[in-house]
C-alpha cells in the first residue's frame, strides 16, 4: 500500500533569522515521527538570505522573482504539491510561531476524513486589533470560526483543488476569504485548539499597524461581499 505524502509549505519573506530553525525543527518532527512528509519553502521575492539558509537546512525551494504576498506564495506551494500528487498539506509560517510537535494534532483528524480542512486555533495569541477583526468578520460571513486568520492549517487534495483555482490569485491575506471560498463548496472546516509560541523574532506583518489593519480588513470585505453574492 502507497503512503499517502504530505507537503508541508512554508511562505517566508525575509525570514534568514528564523527560517532554517523552523525547517530543523520540523524535519526533527518528520523523522522521529516517520512521517512520509517534504517541506517546501516559497520564497517570496525575500531581500535577504531567506533562500539559502532553507536550502542549507535542508528544504525544496521556490524562489518568487518579486514579492507576491502571502497568499500567492502559499498558492505556489499548493500547484506545486497538488501536481506531483501530495495528498495532504500542511502550511505553516516562517517566523516560528508554529510548532512543529503541534502538527499531529491538525494532520490525524484530517487523515481521518474528518473534514477537509483543520485548523489550528490559538485564540489567545490575538490581541485586541485581531479579537476586532475576527468578531466583524464573523459576523459578516456567519462562520462560527473562533481563529479566522490562523495560518496554521491542513488540507486534503479536495480542498486544495479549490485554492489553486487560477480565478482567485487575486486573493491576498486570504485567511477569511480562502475559508469562505471553501465552505460554499461544501469543504468541511475544522477547528482543534493548539499551542503557538511567540514569533523568534519580529512582529506580525499583518497586523503591525492601523493602516495595515484598514486596508486588511476593506480587502478581506470586498473578497467575503463577492464570493457571498456569487
Amino acid at each position: 500500500m502507497t503512503v499517502p505524502k504530505i507537503l508541508i509549505i512554508i511562505p517566508a519573506y525575509n525570514e534568514e533569522a528564523t527560517i532554517a530553525q523552523v525547517i530543523k525543527k520540523t524535519k526533527k518532527f518528520i523523522e522521529k515521527n516517520c512521517i512520509n512528509a517534504e517541506i517546501i519553502v516559497i520564497n517570496d521575492g525575500s531581500e535577504d538570505r531567506t533562500s539559502l539558509e532553507a536550502q542549507k537546512a535542508g528544504a525544496i525551494v521556490i524562489d518568487l522573482i518579486i514579492n507576491l504576498g502571502y497568499w500567492r506564495a502559499l498558492q505556489t506551494g499548493m500547484l506545486y504539491g497538488y501536481y506531483k500528487g501530495f495528498e495532504y498539506f500542511i502550511t505553516m509560517d516562517a517566523d516560528g510561531q508554529h510548532i512543529a510537535e503541534e502538527i499531529s494534532k491538525i494532520l490525524t483528524p484530517l487523515q481521518q476524513k474528518k473534514a477537509d480542512v483543520i485548523i489550528g486555533s490559538c485564540i489567545k495569541r490575538g490581541g485586541i486589533s485581531k479579537k476586532i477583526v475576527w468578531a466583524f468578520f464573523r459576523y459578516l460571513t456567519g462562520m462560527k470560526i473562533k481563529d479566522l486568520t490562523s495560518g496554521f492549517r491542513a488540507y486534503n487534495r479536495k480542498s486544495v483543488k479549490y485554492l489553486i483555482d487560477y480565478r482567485y490569485t487575486t486573493f491576498d491575506n486570504a485567511d477569511i476569504a480562502s475559508l469562505l471560498l471553501l465552505a460554499k463548496n461544501r469543504c468541511k472546516i475544522l477547528e482543534i485548539d493548539v499551542n503557538i509560541r511567540e514569533r523568534l523574532k519580529g512582529k506580525s506583518k499583518l497586523f503591525s499597524s492601523p493602516l495595515k489593519i484598514l486596508k486588511y480588513m476593506l480587502h478581506s470585505l470586498i473578497i467575503s461581499i463577492s464570493l457571498r453574492s456569487k
